[in-house]
Order: C-alpha cells, then sequence, then structure tokens
C-alpha cells in the first residue's frame, strides 16, 4: 500500500494526519499488530516530526503543505514527512545529556530510538524539498514458546 496527504502548516492537522496514518495501517494490517503499542509509538514519532516543520521549517511560511506519504510492505513502515525549509545540518547535532539540561534536541534522539532507521536528506528534488523518512517493522517478532522443566 502506498498513499499519501497534504496538510496546512498548522499544528491544529496533527490530529488529523495521525487518524489516517494509524488509520491507514489497521485497515492494512488489521490485528496482527499491538496496536496499543505501536500506536503510542508512532504518534509520537509523528508528532515530533510534524511539529518541527510547522514550528521550524515553515515557521515563517505556513502557507506551505506539509507532505505525509506512507508506504506498507507487509509489516514493514516506511513514513516520510516532507519539507520546504532551510534544512539541519545533522552535522551540527548534539545529543542532549541529562546533565545538560538543554532545551531542544530531544527530537532526533526521540526518533531514533523508536523507529529502526531514521533519515533525513536535504534538497531531495526539483522544489528543494526535504525528506524525514522512517522505517519501522510493526509487527513484533514472538518469543518461542517456553517449555516446562
Amino acid at each position: 500500500m502506498k498513499t499519501e496527504l497534504h496538510v496546512p502548516s498548522e499544528l491544529r492537522f496533527l490530529n488529523i494526519v495521525e487518524n489516517w496514518l494509524l488509520g491507514c495501517l489497521e485497515m492494512d494490517l488489521g490485528e496482527s499488530v499491538d496496536w496499543a503499542r505501536q500506536s503510542n509509538r508512532l504518534r509520537l514519532v509523528l508528532a515530533e516530526a510534524f511539529s518541527n516543520v510547522v514550528r521550524h521549517a515553515h515557521r515563517d511560511r505556513p502557507h506551505l503543505p506539509v507532505w505525509v506519504r506512507l508506504e506498507l510492505k507487509d509489516s514493514d513502515i516506511c513514513l516520510e514527512v516532507w519539507d520546504y525549509g532551510r534544512g539541519y545540518n545533522l552535522n551540527e547535532y548534539m545529543a542532549p545529556t541529562p546533565e545538560a539540561m538543554q532545551e531542544g534536541g530531544y527530537g532526533w534522539l526521540i526518533m531514533n530510538r523508536l523507529m529502526d532507521h531514521v533519515e533525513y536528506t536535504l534538497q531531495v528534488d526539483m522544489e528543494g524539498r526535504n525528506c524525514l523518512k522512517l522505517e519501522a517493522n510493526l509487527v513484533e517478532k514472538s518469543e518461542a514458546p517456553k517449555t516446562k522443566a
């Protein structure tokens, strides 16, 4: 399954994007997924990615749309969030440390901890858009049955 959604750069549209994402996934994956766990994971990652576009990339140009693309193959999800901002140089990223008590920088850390693969590419296409790609497998491998001793 492949689908995409274009929404205005306004935080009030986050709920619409979350419902779209989870609805598409649940429609295709049904009961094969622990939705209580996975929906929390995906909501947090999506909220971080979407709010970064709205608050940073499109801050001075709220008329620009946020593009969200979803691709699902079996239980592997690829979620892309596209923006028209200047972009962020990941070489300048300093991961937060508990002793620093810094205000920002946690989003990249959170997304990398919750997803299997995170990739950010600057000015990917002819329009000069940036792409945040988030990938994960949504079906957890079940543990082998335990035998009684």
